[in-house]
């Protein structure tokens, strides 16, 4: 039992620091990373420990199913190019540069186990860089790009740690032994994928209980990452296929009816499963620190500093020389009467900064093996610790300047989203009154009255039209609610009869009120 309280206080404490950092205007992950790491050292905070692979599929599968489910796959192929300079060649330069800069400074570290932590360090985490971006709100190409990545970095840097891991596990590693299976996993995980979504789809076509549905989505996400880790694909690349395959098909079969609770659900979950897997980083410094000698923690500590500026250095100076080449092409174009639109330095700068690591470079350190060839696993705990200062430093430095930065830099949007939803709405609007065409009645015109104070767009002239609906709209429905109320005061209607119209209520104001 005080292991379930314990848990409900974390989780208590989680929820205030969320709604401090809110409240301050700072991205959540900064705050619980950081909260988590003092409740480490309050005396009686009980060490809370979960298992690696656990911990991947519990905090990491559903995030990144959520995440993927939203992207968009047209502007994932429209920003392609900038996308795989950061999840290829972003993900090797700085598993390279981590390896040497350990290597220099401790030259007994193998080969194998530094590129290890360089694979571990490498990739923005996709819960740290969805939390803290959608909160800073960048422009929506920069936005696009960021989440793209994070979506996908972490596969190629997971398929690095285990050609990695693989080589330190063995004395006869050749890069040709291990590309059979490299290529196996990717080409599997990218079919599995669509094919779990197939399957899922084809299993719940005919299912209409909505807690029945969540649950079974639930069952689906975790189910689709464990088999695949078992298999030995990609659970991160098999769950981004796997989403970009099930949502639109979702979306067209799911009634509102089920779509509606399902979103608020999965809202809920996956702020529980953020808030506890940041809380949970900064619980991990006591025994981390803990065992080992003040010496050695002193040397273990300046390294970590070194592959934390390593890391945030080689994004920065990759993500400019990457724009820079962009503008310099720019620049050739206009001289030969070709316009674009001039990459800036200020977006690189952005890009470059946004590199906040979170729970997958912990869980991929903690899960690395005791034993490597009958023998300690070599500087194992010098890889644990590291991990942990590159995350908690990039959530700190990074994900609690990235806000100012943007301010500073006032990087104006051309907001093509809103403009997208106005084009799409007036579209929609003109095919639902096609419907009523030749149905000369009352009920016609009053639908066809709704339907044009939800959908026409909000900076047309019948602004005043639309305002009007609502406020009338909400006073009625206001007043139609204090009459069940007061019905229900005076036992004129039980709570059975008060609650399924309150729900009716609530749909009708859902109805009126789309965005609230």
């Amino acid at each position: 039992m005080s292991e379930f309280e314990a848990l409900l206080g974390l989780l208590l404490a989680a929820v205030v620091l969320a709604a401090l950092a809110r409240r301050i205007g700072a991205p959540y992950p900064a705050f619980l990373a950081l909260g988590g790491a003092v409740l480490a050292f309050v005396p009686g905070t009980p060490a809370f420990s979960i298992e690696p692979r656990l911990a991947l599929a519990l905090f990491v599968a559903p995030v990144l199913l959520d995440a993927a489910f939203d992207a968009s796959p047209r502007d994932l192929r429209n920003n392609w190019i900038p996308l795989v300079n950061l999840v290829i060649v972003g993900v090797a330069l700085t598993t390279a540069a981590v390896a040497i800069v350990v290597r220099a400074l401790v030259p007994a570290v193998p080969w194998p186990a530094a590129i290890a932590l360089g694979a571990i360090v490498a990739p923005p985490d996709a819960t740290a860089a969805t939390a803290v971006l959608r909160h800073v709100r960048p422009p929506h190409r920069l936005l696009t790009i960021l989440e793209g990545e994070s979506l996908l970095n972490d596969a190629s840097a997971l398929l690095i740690y285990r050609v990695a891991l693989g080589a330190l596990a063995t004395s006869t590693f050749t890069i040709g032994s291990v590309a059979p299976t490299f290529l196996i996993a990717v080409i599997g995980s990218v079919l599995a994928g669509p094919a779990a979504a197939w399957l899922m789809l084809r299993l719940t076509r005919n299912v209409r209980d909505v807690p029945t549905s969540i649950i079974v989505q639930f069952i689906a996400t975790f189910g689709v990452w464990i088999v695949a880790e078992r298999i030995g694909l990609s659970g991160v690349l098999t769950m981004v296929c796997f989403a970009f395959a099930v949502a639109r098909p979702a979306s067209a079969a799911t009634p509102a009816r089920m779509r509606i609770p399902s979103y608020a659900v999965w809202d809920t979950a996956v702020f529980v499963l953020n808030v506890l897997a940041f809380v949970f980083i900064g619980l991990q410094i006591r025994p981390i620190l803990g065992p080992l000698d003040a010496s050695v923690r002193a040397q273990y500590l300046g390294i970590a500093g070194a592959v934390l500026l390593t890391v945030i250095v080689v994004r920065l100076a990759w993500a400019t020389m990457y724009y820079g080449a962009l503008r310099w092409r720019s620049l050739r174009d206009a001289r030969h009467g070709l316009r674009g639109q001039r990459p800036s330095y200020r977006r690189a700068l952005i890009v470059g900064w946004s590199g906040m690591r979170g729970i997958v470079t912990l869980a991929a350190a903690l899960a690395l093996p005791l034993e490597a060839q009958g023998r300690p696993f070599p500087f194992r705990d010098l890889i644990v610790l590291t991990a942990f200062a590159v995350v908690l430093g990039t959530l700190l430095l990074q994900g609690l300047t990235l806000g100012p930065l943007l301010r500073a830099f006032r990087i104006v949007d051309d907001d093509p989203i809103d403009q997208e939803v106005e084009s799409a709405r007036e579209s929609a609007l003109r095919a639902a009154l096609e419907t009523f065409d030749g149905i000369d009645s009352e009920m016609a015109r009053l639908v066809g009255q709704e339907f044009k104070s939800h959908l026409r767009p909000a900076r047309t002239a019948v602004d005043d039209i639309a305002a009007d609906h609502q406020g009338l709209h909400r006073s009625a429905l206001a007043a139609a609610r204090r009459t069940i109320f007061a019905m229900r005061a005076n036992e004129e209607i039980g709570d059975d009869a008060f609650h399924r119209l309150e729900e009716e209520f609530d749909w009708m104001e859902m109805a009126n009120d789309p965005e609230e």
